[in-house]
């Protein structure tokens, strides 16, 4: 790996269709900064902060982010279970989310605030701790997936067949409790 940059801020950067070097961001900054189509394997993001970034259809094989926070981001279509797991923690905050996979991925503890994540593939990922306030779920995919301990209280618009799924004191309002029980086609009023 070549040498880190560190504490540095990237403003209005136009990475479109570019490989970044596989290199280690420290501590960085990335505003309004376009990814799309961009090849970021191999790279690693410690500490770093994304705002209002577009990530459309970017690369991430072997990818580390690592006490990252995204803000405002477009991330659709994105595949984050190709990323390195390992330390592996993010916070998404009001994030374009929808269409992304976290196949088979573990990511405990990860905070999503405010996100779409309508159409999200969460089968067999391990979600343990984590916590998803007014987040948009339409369609999406939750099979085998472990979800121990999750907050779902302000979520929406979510199905989760707890026949199939890991949900042990995992959290629910009242009012969610018709996306546990969809399966059964009840009529609840």
């Amino acid at each position: 790996m070549s040498h880190p940059v560190i504490d540095k801020t990237f403003e209005n950067q136009d990475f479109f269709n570019q490989k970044l070097p596989s290199r280690e961001y420290d501590n960085c900054t990335f505003v309004n900064c376009n990814f799309s189509k961009t090849d970021m394997s191999v790279v690693t993001f410690l500490e770093c902060r994304f705002d209002t970034c577009n990530f459309s259809t970017v690369m991430m094989k072997e990818t580390s982010f690592q006490e990252v926070v995204f803000e405002a981001c477009k991330m659709l279509g994105l595949d984050f279970s190709t990323c390195n797991d390992f330390l592996f923690e993010v916070e998404f905050d009001h994030c374009n989310l929808d269409y992304v996979s976290f196949y088979g991925f573990s990511m405990k503890n990860i905070t999503f605030n405010d996100c779409s994540l309508k159409e999200a593939d969460f089968t067999d990922a391990n979600l343990t701790g984590s916590a998803l306030s007014n987040c948009n779920l339409s369609g999406a995919i939750f099979e085998r997936t472990i979800a121990e301990k999750v907050d779902f209280r302000t979520a929406k618009n979510f199905i989760i067949d707890p026949e199939i799924n890991k949900l042990k004191k995992a959290k629910f309002s009242t009012s969610g409790l018709i996306g546990l029980l969809t399966k059964y086609d009840l009529i609840i009023e």
